[in-house]
């Protein structure tokens, strides 16, 4: 009696991995696309959970973003039910215009999956990226020129996601299907036509698929066939040294903070002589931190802002407030920062007038 093809056997092994904190008659869900990157999870996951004591099911969605989409995401549930998985969602969803069409797919992609394992009491969603993917992740992260955090490229968890195939090649995924005569569904918007040539007529795919095709290839051809490994072993090493950072900055801005209604309550009253006496790389996470607990927009705050709020701690000289996102300021005085709405005065020390443009 043979065992299974290694390649499937291997995805069942990165699930029965992830899954193995996942207590016994717990709902997972996968999310499935009909790509052969879901589909192989989707089969993996079914075979594991049976034979661990869970229940499967998926969740397919639908953007409506290309001609037959509704036909491709009720086939795509058709084979998730072949594959046993129970219950099977298929959901359309209205995708937005914020941040462009590929973060607003996956803003509405994401809150439909939030959704259904609310709906159903799902103890984990399952998303197929592969290692495959962090590595584009973590390129596209380098030419944006982000932070440790970006470049840690995509968690395995966060909160009810997991995404068990993360040090699994796409390779692999693709020959699981064909061995389990698995047929998955090809995005045109991820194939190589259209990447192209100057000139040429019609949409320019989405930037992570010309990625996938352009870039790496190049890189590849100059560097080694290693690239894609080495992008998300960076990845790795980067979550470590990222989280190790944050817990720093929480410890930091605890120990600042001097306003008990303060970081998370709209306002941030913080001492500037601990933070002063921190490295910059914890003294600024913790004022991001401070920052978007006082109520400025996480995804409108930028580096520029956490930068010039930094000044206000490390390079004061009487400099006035700074404007901030969401209609917040940051303003210094009597050895105190405060962040919060802008019609918010200046903090004081208790038994202290407010200073005008120094520190008295």
């Amino acid at each position: 009696m043979t065992g299974p093809a290694p390649e499937v056997a291997a995805l069942r092994v990165a699930v029965r991995s992830c899954l193995a904190d996942v207590p016994a008659g717990s709902l997972v869900l996968v999310a499935c696309s009909g790509g052969a990157d879901s589909l192989a999870l989707a089969a993996a996951t079914a075979f594991v959970a049976q034979r661990a004591g869970l229940r499967a099911g998926a969740v397919v969605v639908d953007h409506g973003l290309q001609p037959r989409s509704d036909v491709v995401a009720a086939g795509a549930g058709r084979v998730c039910r072949a594959l046993g998985l129970d219950p099977v969602d298929v959901v359309r969803v209205e995708v937005g215009a914020a941040g462009g069409p590929e973060a607003a797919a996956r803003d509405a992609r994401y809150a439909a999956l939030d959704a259904a394992a609310s709906r159903h009491t799902a103890q984990a969603v399952l998303l197929g990226h592969t290692l495959d993917d962090q590595a584009e992740t973590v390129l596209l992260g380098l030419a944006r020129g982000s932070g440790a955090r970006s470049l840690a490229g995509m968690p395995a968890r966060r909160g009810v996601l997991r995404r068990p195939l993360l040090d699994v090649p796409r390779t692999t995924t693709r020959a699981a299907c064909e061995a389990l005569g698995l047929e998955p569904w090809d995005d045109p918007t991820n194939g190589p036509a259209g990447a192209a040539a100057p000139g040429a007529h019609g949409p320019r795919p989405p930037l992570r698929s010309r990625v996938r095709h352009e870039v790496l290839p190049v890189l590849e051809s100059v560097l080694g066939p290693g690239v894609r490994d080495a992008l998300a072993r960076t990845a790795r090493q980067l979550a470590e040294d990222a989280d190790a950072l944050d817990l720093a900055a929480r410890e930091l801005l605890a120990q600042a903070q001097v306003q008990h209604d303060g970081v998370g309550a709209g306002l941030a009253v913080l001492d500037v002589g601990v933070l002063a006496g921190a490295p910059a790389a914890v003294r600024r996470r913790a004022l991001r931190a401070a920052l978007v607990g006082a109520g400025v927009p996480a995804g409108a705050l930028h580096r520029s802002h956490v930068l010039a709020v930094d000044a206000l701690v490390t390079d004061w000289h009487g400099q006035g407030a700074v404007a901030l996102p969401g209609g917040r300021r940051a303003a210094r005085s009597c050895g105190r920062l405060a962040v919060g709405a802008a019609e918010v005065a200046p903090p004081t020390e208790p038994g202290r007038p407010a200073a005008s443009t120094r520190e008295q």
